[in-house]
């Protein structure tokens, strides 16, 4: 039983403080992107602590806040000019009367400039030889007086690395990134006044098109969408000590460009080649006059863009952190290809690209090729399709450092022609944004854990600028199914919230343009595919579900707020494509991508019906348009699609569900839907539909049966409905398909396909294959939220759920999560007969406590502060000999043991038959085991028959 009403607490004596305090979304800079940017400080305190009122001051005024809230609270003072400077600091009172001191000042800076402020013209390379071809660019510019502060703020067509007086502004990576570029730059703020000097100065950069040239398409079928040539675009903003403010050096004319230097080409998926011969020395320092001789000719104004791109939209400042250098892996083994080339394996899959430090003749190439596997011994490079990934540097005869500057790599292996290198000169640079860790998770069960270190690795890899589908072929989009899905985990693992939210912009925009619909990958890089295909369930379900989940696990309303017009025009989009009858039904759907089962060449050939999907998305997207509209106060929105999503699930419910409570398709997915998205609301209905999708899992040999829409719902939905024992083995399971057995195949991310190795080694042979991709890894946000027990109760974890469901063949799980009020956490470990739960509740919030044995009166609640408490563990039911042949095939695939001895007794006679049975066979509970093996030889029967009565003797 629970002790649930005494829970043992302990406290060390500590004074409550003020522990952190942010302006906004970011915590890398101290730069906003708005005048009013929303405050969030956190507490530590050695006694439960909840705030009743708070005060802010910024040196101006002192605000009282007289509520409890902490996280994203609306700024309390005037509005930021742009330049300027507040130095912020709050301090709190809790329920019981104490109060904090002041906190440690917060420095917030404003990162934007003044309406009609921004002056920069593009730029580029005037004759350019050659499409996408990268430039450099300068300008002189004289300071004539001391100078109190500069601010360099740029983006550009493309990606730029800009230069002042011969350094690096910053160490951001291919910014400013990829967004909707027809209706959206965002701007770079950097704070240069350290790098400025008195009298000549030089602003530079070199760029290259990334994004804004590269040709996106399937197969041949390839084509630039933007533009030719890449620009930049920069103005310095300087404040002089005497007070005046001036823009100097802004891109237009007076700048001058040339096309010789070191980068001679780049591309996303080409790669980028170098030639280090022609580095020009001192190219953006004072002092040095380039001229005609040396290629330099006044830079093209304007942007080279495509018809329809003509218009360069007024730059914004940027809301998410950019793209970094986060991790240097070195070597981890090297490998001797049949054909005689020598591999580096880094014994990670990851997203970044090689450094190396060489010395050779001048003029030697040096080539690197990469990829995510091995095939035959050699370097995988079917998977890549169309890119090259390839970097290629030609030697300068001195000592180089080589690394792609404007491209990036998926991979694990890569080759190096041309150099004989030794491998301690050699590491792998890992990019994405630079998000900061917000979630842990750890158990007793090593494969799993190798398995969310994978999700990690995957999110890693493909939240880079974008939220991408894969990062090494020639695909790397936005596409919008893979995070509607992956979302929930996205937000458990980093502080995404400003990442997602800038990219949610680029999803109205690019939606505007098609009146509603929500194009297949955004930015909207594929449009002529996008608008053949129509409203997409599922894919286009991002506008509403992203928003959701960034407000539930954030608490963050102001993307609500932003996105709710996209919200509302995508439901709306889809009730004028499905009609008035509250299905979505006949129509070109995606489905549930990448079931199983589909062909290698047709992924989206799945086992539940389209019309399923569709339907069942639609009514949980209008609910969650309803439920916006009720936060944000429109009420009468919020009727209104609070009725059509009653509407809609009324007609799921009796067009898809038949009297005697099965679905129509009788596929995994079809169930998770129904009771996952709260579809049928009967409760002898709903479990109903659970014990037949417990039936249809086991039947499947407790392997995987659902793809991209299923495989986030479908062990919630076992849970919820008292199947643990079915959602564990599903986990666990190690057989093809399942979550681990990639990890039984050395797997270090998440896979595009549940086998994109097929258990002989070789790669799936389908054109679509990819050994980097997170949506599968969804599973991982029930491994948070139920295994280890850490979930939101309320919107930003200001109330949690701690409800663990212990797994009987773990020992221990644990769940970390800095939540916008703190750290919280929630650990089980075994001891004895007993299960012990721990739990930390951070400052300013509670929980409700939901523990195995309780029987759901009385709900437990706990404020802040440390909490134990001790449940009795579930005895393991005994397990009875079977009667050989005669035990059911449910039976037989619930009792490992005889699972083994059946197969492994088939083949020791006869491999084929063997994986045939556990392919092929349908685990039912009214069949029995011998069905399975009809036209099997009598004596291996026999055998078969012992070996199972033996294996669950005792």
């Amino acid at each position: 039983m629970t002790d649930a009403a005494a829970p043992r607490r302990t406290h060390d004596p500590a004074d409550a403080r003020v522990a952190s305090l942010r302006a906004e979304l970011r915590d890398d800079t101290p730069f906003v992107a708005t005048p009013t940017p929303r405050l969030t400080w956190t507490v530590t305190s050695a006694q439960p602590w909840l705030q009743a009122s708070a005060e802010a001051t910024d040196g101006r005024r002192t605000v009282p806040l007289d509520d409890g809230e902490s996280a994203l609270v609306a700024w309390p003072f005037d509005p930021l000019a742009p330049d300027e400077i507040r130095e912020v600091r709050v301090r709190a009172r809790s329920t019981a009367g104490d109060r904090t001191a002041w906190s440690e000042p917060l420095r917030v800076e404003a990162g934007f400039l003044a309406p009609g402020e921004w002056t920069a013209q593009p730029i580029g390379l005037d004759d350019a030889a050659r499409e996408a071809q990268p430039a450099l660019v300068r300008t002189r510019f004289t300071v004539d007086r001391p100078v109190a502060r500069a601010l360099l703020f740029w983006t550009a067509l493309g990606v730029a690395e800009p230069e002042l007086n011969g350094a690096a502004v910053s160490d951001d990576v291919l910014s400013p990134g990829w967004t909707a570029y027809r209706d959206r730059l965002v701007h770079e703020t950097v704070d240069v006044t350290a790098l400025l000097r008195t009298g000549e100065n030089v602003l530079g950069a070199t760029i290259a098109g990334a994004w804004y040239t590269e040709k996106y398409g399937f197969f041949a079928f390839t084509n630039r969408v933007y533009g030719t040539q890449p620009s930049f675009l920069a103005q310095l903003r300087v404040t002089y000590e005497d007070g005046v403010v001036e823009t100097l050096a802004a891109t237009g004319d007076g700048w001058t460009a040339a096309g010789g230097g070191p980068v001679v080409d780049s591309g996303i998926y080409a790669g980028e080649h170098q030639d280090l011969r022609r580095a020009l020395p001192g190219w953006s320092e004072p002092g040095r006059t380039p001229t005609d001789d040396d290629g330099w000719a006044p830079a093209r104004v304007g942007a080279a863009a495509l018809a329809g791109f003509e218009a360069v939209p007024t730059p914004e400042a940027r809301i998410a952190p950019p793209v970094r250098r986060t991790q240097e892996i070195p070597v981890a083994g090297v490998l001797t290809t049949p054909s005689g080339g020598t591999i580096l394996d880094f014994g990670q899959n990851l997203v970044g690209r090689i450094r190396l430090r060489v010395r050779g003749e001048r003029g030697t190439r040096v080539v690197v090729r990469h990829a995510e596997v091995l095939e035959d011994g050699e370097l995988g490079l079917r998977p890549l399709r169309n890119a090259r990934a390839t970097a290629t540097f030609d030697l300068s005869g001195g000592d180089d450092i080589l690394e792609s500057r404007f491209s990036f790599y998926g991979f694990r292996y890569a080759q190096i022609t041309g150099a004989d290198v030794d491998p301690a000169d050699v590491e792998a640079v890992v990019l994405h944004t630079d998000m900061r860790r917000t979630g842990w998770f750890s158990s007793s069960h090593e494969m799993l854990d190798r398995l969310h270190e994978n999700v990690v690795w995957g999110m890693r890899g493909n939240f880079l600028s974008i939220p991408t589908d894969c990062p090494q072929r020639d695909e790397r989009l936005g596409w919008t199914g893979d995070i509607q899905v992956f979302s929930p985990t996205a937000a458990f693992l980093y502080d995404c919230d400003g990442f997602l939210a800038s990219w949610l912009r680029d999803l109205a925009l690019e939606q505007s343009r098609q009146n509603g619909n929500v194009p297949l990958v955004v930015p909207s890089a594929l449009p002529a595919f996008g608008d053949g295909l129509g409203p997409t369930a599922a894919w286009g379900d991002a506008a509403t579900v992203v928003p959701t989940v960034l407000h539930e696990r954030y608490g963050d309303l102001g993307v609500v707020r932003d996105q709710y017009e996209s919200m509302r025009s995508w439901v709306d989009a889809v009730l004028r494509d499905a009609g008035d009858s509250g299905l979505w039904a006949g129509r070109m759907q995606l489905g549930d991508w990448l079931d199983p089962a589909a062909p290698p060449d047709k992924p989206g050939r799945a086992k539940v019906d389209g019309d399923i999907v569709a339907t069942a998305y639609l009514a949980r997207s209008l609910r969650q348009v309803a439920d916006a509209a009720a936060l944000l106060g429109k009420d009468a929105d919020a009727g209104a699609y609070a009725a059509l999503a009653e509407r809609s699930r009324v007609a799921f419910a009796a067009e898809y569900v038949t009297p005697a409570g099965r679905m129509m398709s009788d596929a995994p997915t079809a169930y998770a839907l129904a009771l996952e998205f709260d579809l049928v609301t009967d409760p002898v209905a709903r479990a109903g539909l659970a014990d037949r999708l417990a039936s249809l899992v086991r039947e499947g040999g407790y392997r995987i049966g659902t793809g991209f829409v299923g495989t986030p719902l479908v062990t919630d939905a076992l849970t919820a409905a008292g199947h643990l024992a079915a959602a564990e083995r599903l986990l666990l399971q190690t057989e093809c398909p399942s979550w681990l057995y990639p990890v039984t195949m050395g797997a270090t991310t998440v896979w595009e396909r549940w086998d994109s190795l097929l258990p002989d080694g070789t790669v799936n042979p389908g054109e679509m294959t990819s050994f980097n991709h997170y949506a599968l890894g969804a599973v991982a946000d029930w491994l948070h939220r139920s295994v280890a027990g850490l979930a939101p109760a309320a919107p930003g974890y200001r109330r949690l759920r701690i409800a663990p469901r212990p797994l009987p063949a773990l020992d221990r799980a644990t769940a970390r999560h800095l939540t916008p009020y703190g750290e919280a956490s929630v650990s089980w470990h075994r001891d004895g007969d007993a299960i012990v739960v721990r739990a930390v509740v951070p400052p300013n919030t509670t929980a409700e406590v939901d523990l195995p044995g309780h029987d759901g009166t009385g709900a437990l609640e706990v404020g802040s502060g440390e909490h134990e408490w001790r449940i009795a563990a579930e005895p393991a039911s005994p397990r009875p000999q079977l009667p050989g042949l005669r035990a059911s095939l449910a039976d037989v695939i619930d009792d490992p043991r005889a699972y083994r001895a059946l197969l492994d007794t088939l083949a020791e006679s006869d491999e084929a038959r063997a994986e045939s049975v556990r392919t092929e066979t349908v685990w039912a509970s009214g069949r029995s085991a011998s069905t399975a093996l009809m036209f099997t030889p009598p004596d291996l029967l026999d055998r078969v028959d012992a070996a199972i009565r033996a294996a669950t003797a005792g």
